[in-house]
C-alpha cells in the first residue's frame, strides 16, 4: 500500500479549517500565474476574479488529499474493519485501488490497472466534487 499527499482531515470541521488555510496559497499561485503571462493591472482587475481564485482554492485542496493505492486484495482488507459509506468508481474485476478516507466515515474509491498517477489525480477529483464541494 502506497500513500500519496497528506490532507487527511477527520471532521467536516477539520476540512473546513484546511480549505481556509490553503486560500492564500491559492491567492499567491494565482496572482503568480498572472504575472508570469505579463498581466497589466487593468487586464489583471477583469480576469482574476473571485471565481477564479476560488476555483485555485479548489483544486489546491484537493491536489493535497491523502489518497492510498494498493491491489484490490489490499483495499478489501482495509476496509473489512471499518464502518464506511463506500463510493467506488470503477470495475470490480481491475486488480488496483485508489482511494480516499473522507470525513463523516466516507471513503471514495476508483479503480484502475496500471496509471497510479492518473488514478490519483482523478480520485481527488472525485473526492472533492463527491464529498467537499458542497461541504466547503
Amino acid at each position: 500500500m502506497e500513500t500519496h499527499g497528506f490532507l487527511a482531515p477527520e471532521t467536516d470541521e477539520a476540512a473546513e479549517r484546511r480549505y481556509e488555510a490553503v486560500g492564500p496559497a491559492a491567492q499567491t499561485v494565482v496572482k503568480e500565474s498572472a504575472k508570469a503571462m505579463a498581466f497589466d493591472a487593468d487586464e489583471y482587475d477583469e480576469r482574476v476574479t473571485s471565481e477564479v481564485v476560488e476555483t485555485a482554492r479548489d483544486a489546491l485542496f484537493a491536489s493535497l488529499l491523502e489518497v492510498r493505492t494498493a491491489s484490490r486484495e489490499e483495499y478489501d482488507e482495509w476496509l473489512a474493519d471499518r464502518d464506511r459509506e463506500v463510493i467506488e468508481r470503477g470495475s470490480e474485476n481491475v486488480s488496483r485501488v485508489a482511494w480516499h478516507d473522507a470525513p463523516d466515515d466516507t471513503v471514495v474509491a476508483a479503480t484502475y490497472e496500471n496509471e497510479t498517477d492518473a488514478a490519483v489525480a482523478t480520485l481527488r477529483r472525485q473526492a472533492f466534487g463527491s464529498v467537499y464541494r458542497d461541504l466547503l
